[in-house]
């Protein structure tokens, strides 16, 4: 299924005072693969493939070359949010609920899935949502609860720093529910998405040579709006959002600085984005029982 850009993109103008086309002149949304339970998630493979979250236990590849979705791994302990490391392992954010692993996940290039980490303080992470990676192979991880009937050991949704040998550390963001997490091209601030019912909020904070936080500061206030979920960057620092903004689905585009820059409408509310490989050109769009993708403008 494909739906006219002509009917699909609102190109908005922010405070810089400039608008600019996020996609490709004549792109057309595609809709890929929709099976799933909810799709979540987003991650590029050195082979160009996507893979995605079906929260309905499972992680699913999508092969751009073939146009085939596969199983990657099943169960997936309820795997949410992912992103491979500079070593070429898998990351993964494993939430709460039936089958929920409640731990972040590390899978070896030869296929052996093993814990990075799954407490703070000796007390079991909430729910795992969403992960990000500096280039030193240092994990960030939201840990919010939305869903699960397990008991709760932390009295706190926060956001914790995971060093390569598994060490963990909780950072301040200011997030009371922290959801969606992405670090800057150069690794110098690391956006987090606050879902909270207190606020909603694209929240900025500074990272540090050993991986810390500092600074928090609310960028982007939703105000009463659903506010954002997974996010991407492009290479000259823009943040893509998965988004409800105004009650529509789409994906916002922010400026670093936390401007809306533009909209991109979608059939069903997204969850996570993702950019192919740089000969692919394409963003990919887990959103609702699916997966999309629309040719961007680079």
């Amino acid at each position: 299924m494909t739906i006219p850009t002509t009917l699909l993109l609102a190109v908005l103008t922010g405070q810089t005072g400039t608008a600019k086309d996020v996609v490709a002149p004549g792109a057309k949304l595609e809709k890929l693969w929709g099976e799933g339970s909810f799709t979540e998630g987003g991650a590029l493979d050195a082979q160009g493939g996507i893979l995605f979250s079906d929260i309905g236990n499972r992680i699913m590849r999508f092969d751009p070359k073939t146009g085939k979705t596969s199983v990657f791994r099943e169960p997936s302990g309820r795997a949410n949010g992912m992103m491979f490391d500079p070593e070429g392992r898998l990351i993964v954010a494993e939430g709460a609920n039936t089958g929920g692993g409640r731990r972040v996940s590390i899978t070896d290039k030869d296929g052996a899935v093993r814990t990075l980490a799954y407490r703070y303080d000796n007390k079991r992470f909430n729910s795992p949502n969403d992960v990000a990676v500096d280039r030193q192979g240092r994990v960030y991880v939201s840990d919010p609860r939305y869903v699960g009937d397990e008991p709760r050991e932390l009295d706190f949704e926060g956001v914790f720093l995971i060093e390569r040998e598994g060490f963990v550390t909780r950072l301040i963001t200011g997030a009371t529910k922290p959801n969606g997490l992405v670090l800057s091209p150069d690794g110098k601030t690391l956006y987090v998405a606050d879902t909270g019912p207190e606020r909603r909020a694209l929240i900025a904070c500074d990272v540090g040579p050993d991986g810390k936080t500092s600074g928090a500061r609310v960028i982007h206030d939703f105000g009463q709006g659903r506010g954002i979920d997974g996010m991407t960057v492009t290479p000259d620092g823009r943040i893509v959002a998965a988004s409800a903004s105004g009650g529509k689905p789409g994906v916002v585009v922010f400026s670093p600085r936390g401007e809306e820059l533009a909209f991109i409408p979608t059939p069903e509310t997204p969850a996570n984005v993702e950019f192919g490989a740089p000969d692919d050109l394409y963003l990919y769009i887990a959103a609702g029982k699916s997966l999309y993708r629309i040719k961007w403008n680079p």
